[in-house]
């Protein structure tokens, strides 16, 4: 039975409490530190900068999956190089010039992500599927936590899987919002590698407990 890799958002994580929740995690069953960056205009919410990515980055013994939620992201594609991404996604809805920005993302020696919103169709990525290390449907719109999860991200992760499959891609394929264990297994199922999971995590009882379970 295929499991998936889990990465908990810190975005719900207790921001008076972080190092203790970034070494929950690097302790954990989890594969990568999910962050994500809002800018307030891309999206409604502002999130965290560069200096609270730097402390996560100081205590993380996992790799950095890092979301950007910006618009004109290659401004500061070479400070989250420096800040120790290891994946950096950027919107496809908030990139003019799209291949450039991946190639520039892999160019600084991180894989390349692209988001998708709820609305944005998977064969849009088609001309570009053979340069994208992840594709991360959002299964909420971005910008707020704690929304319920839209149903037709079952279809699209298995739209998504078709066209890496055809196109010979080796791309991985992230779902990020309203991921509990509750459907987790089921995304498993369609195709989904990463899930991200936020307050699922951070909130429950025993958080190292439903990591390992949403892993499938």
């Amino acid at each position: 039975m295929k499991k998936a890799s889990i990465a908990p958002s810190l975005l719900a994580a207790d921001f008076g409490n972080l190092q203790r929740d970034v070494e929950m995690v690097n302790t954990s069953e989890a594969t990568y530190h999910h962050i994500d960056v809002m800018d307030g205009v891309f999206v409604p919410n502002i999130s965290y900068g560069m200096p609270v990515v730097k402390a996560i980055q100081k205590h993380a013994t996992i790799p950095l999956d890092v979301h950007l939620m910006i618009v004109d992201p290659d401004r500061y594609l070479e400070e989250f190089a420096n800040l120790g991404a290891h994946i950096l996604t950027v919107h496809y809805e908030a990139c003019t010039h799209l291949h450039r920005t991946i190639q520039a993302i892999k160019a600084l020696g991180m894989k390349a992500g692209v988001a998708l919103n709820p609305h944005t169709n998977v064969m849009l990525l088609e001309d570009i599927i053979q340069d994208v290390d992840l594709i991360l449907i959002m299964s909420v719109n971005p910008g707020f936590g704690g929304q319920s999860f839209i149903e037709n991200t079952y279809d699209k992760i298995k739209a998504a899987k078709e066209l890496i499959t055809r196109k010979n891609s080796s791309a991985l394929i992230e779902v990020d919002g309203g991921v509990t264990t509750g459907n987790s297994q089921k995304l498993i199922d369609a195709g989904a590698d990463v899930l991200v999971a936020g307050s699922f995590v951070f909130k429950s009882d025993d958080p190292t407990t439903t990591i390992k379970e949403l892993k499938g």
